[in-house]
């Protein structure tokens, strides 16, 4: 970024230079010419302004920015929010989801539910089969329909459901049913 500063001052310097040049030897330009000239040289200075203000101006806003927080004065936020960071991943926490970790405390206390009997279907039964049987169970147990106390009995279904349309969710349920 210096060696750019360096080339717009040298070049602010020659055109300074020649531009007093021209003045002592009565250099005549038209008045076609100013146009171009000044034409050019605005073209010139919006580029280099967008040039470095292209940062600001790509910038995606967020409804952090819209607001106004107290963690913007010291900029807290930014240490702790900021897009670098997304794809980071601490030592020793891979695999800690909150699914996963729900997952573990289940098989220890070795009530792990095991989501194909709540939802009717084998172990390799694909997602056309899931999703079939899901509608299936929710249409008959939904507290809407049966006007009872059904809804503890809808959560089940709907958190089985929930683990077993989802590919990486169902890896995880099947690695530790495997260990249950």
């Amino acid at each position: 970024m210096n060696e750019f500063k360096i080339i717009v001052i040298f070049l602010i310097i020659f055109g300074t230079i020649q531009t007093s040049y021209a003045e002592t030897n009565e250099l005549v330009v038209s008045d076609e010419e100013k146009i171009i000239l000044f034409a050019g040289f605005s073209i010139v200075v919006i580029s280099i302004f967008l040039f470095l203000a292209r940062d600001i101006i790509l910038r995606k806003k967020t409804s952090y920015d819209k607001k106004e927080h107290e963690s913007k004065k010291d900029r807290t936020y930014e240490k702790y929010h900021s897009g670098w960071g997304d794809d980071y991943e601490e030592i020793g926490k891979r695999g800690n989801s909150k699914e996963e970790n729900e997952f573990r405390e289940s098989v220890a206390n070795n009530n792990l539910p095991n989501y194909y009997e709540i939802l009717g279907v084998d172990s390799n039964a694909t997602a056309e089969e899931i999703k079939k049987n899901f509608r299936e169970l929710a249409k008959k147990t939904h507290p809407d329909k049966t006007k009872e106390d059904s809804e503890e009995e809808m959560i089940k279904i709907n958190k089985a459901y929930e683990v077993l349309s989802d590919e990486i969710s169902k890896e995880r349920y099947d690695k530790y049913l495997k260990k249950d």
